[in-house]
């Protein structure tokens, strides 16, 4: 794979933003406000998680940027861009290699590596007896996050919720107030409940805010069943799958394959745990079911 040049700066930058950002999400969504999430276990006790929303103003910050930047125009460009595909060639497993580079040793409260915590993930469902599909993405879901190597404009387009544009803002997004400086925000074309789109249209037809969710998608489409490519695409999309903001825009199988993501969701958030998983013993279980649904390489 061709890598852009990217200072080991830059990757602890963005490695510390990930940490962040999956930690403010544990703090707006805890484990024990949710008891039918109770099937996965974390051993790492839900207070030793930091209030990031309340007490770390570079999440605050990265949010600042993301909600004035993510317009219509912008992600149209970001989807052009990318949805060719011609960054590289490569399979899942050195893909996850890949990713595994943004990894900052200098962070304290990181703990494990990108892979470890796909894995991890993938091995909470895999103990759960979820579908093997199902465990795929738990292993491929933040394979998107390539776009940091792949020359994003920023991290504002690549981690963090997602949300449609094109229509109003919704207040159940995380920092509603930063949506004021997005000039969608006084476009009238844009600024109205349905905007652009149609009642009931489907969140196909809606243009979310560029990120790792929207470009995963857009690399295995088509090779996984409809169930993962959903979860895959809208599985930062808090604002509906958590608050159910964005109903008005849903069909009927929107709102049945949103039970997926809302199934996965609590796997992604709670199964860090401090004990990393043996990744050459996990190694071919992983092979083998990237195998059943992959070709050897894919494009990027």
């Amino acid at each position: 794979m061709a890598q852009l040049n990217i200072t080991q700066t830059q990757i602890n930058a963005f490695e510390n933003l990930c940490q962040q950002i999956d930690d403010s999400f544990i703090e707006r969504y805890p484990l024990n406000a949710s008891p039918e999430l109770n099937t996965v276990t974390n051993s790492k006790k839900l207070e030793t998680f930091r209030d990031y929303v309340h007490a770390n103003p570079r999440v605050a910050n990265f949010y600042k940027e993301q909600h004035e930047k993510q317009t219509v125009e912008s992600v149209r460009k970001q989807r052009a861009h990318f949805e060719k595909l011609d960054k590289g060639r490569m399979g899942i497993w050195e893909a996850l290699e890949v990713l595994n580079e943004l990894f900052d040793e200098s962070d304290p409260d990181t703990e494990l590596s990108q892979i470890e915590h796909c894995l991890q993930t993938a091995e909470a469902l895999r103990r759960d007896g979820r579908p093997r599909w199902l465990i795929l993405v738990g292993l491929i879901h933040d394979l998107g996050k390539l776009l940091m190597f792949y020359g994003a404009e920023g991290q504002w387009c690549i981690v963090g919720d997602i949300f449609p544009v094109g229509c109003k803002f919704s207040s159940k997004i995380i920092y509603p107030e930063f949506f004021k400086n997005n000039p969608d925000s006084n476009d009238p074309r844009y600024n109205t409940l349905y905007g652009i789109y149609e009642p009931n249209c489907g969140l196909d037809e809606v243009l979310m805010s560029f990120g790792h969710d929207e470009y995963i998608y857009q690399v295995v489409k088509k090779y996984l069943p409809p169930e993962a490519c959903y979860v895959l695409r809208y599985h930062s999309f808090y604002a509906q799958h958590r608050e159910n903001a964005y109903e008005h825009l849903m069909t009927d199988f929107d709102h049945e394959m949103m039970k997926w993501v809302k199934i996965f969701n609590p796997y992604d958030l709670y199964s860090k745990n401090d004990k990393p998983p043996n990744i050459e013993k996990l190694k071919p279980y992983y092979q083998e079911l990237i195998e059943d649904f992959f070709p050897e390489v894919i494009h990027w």
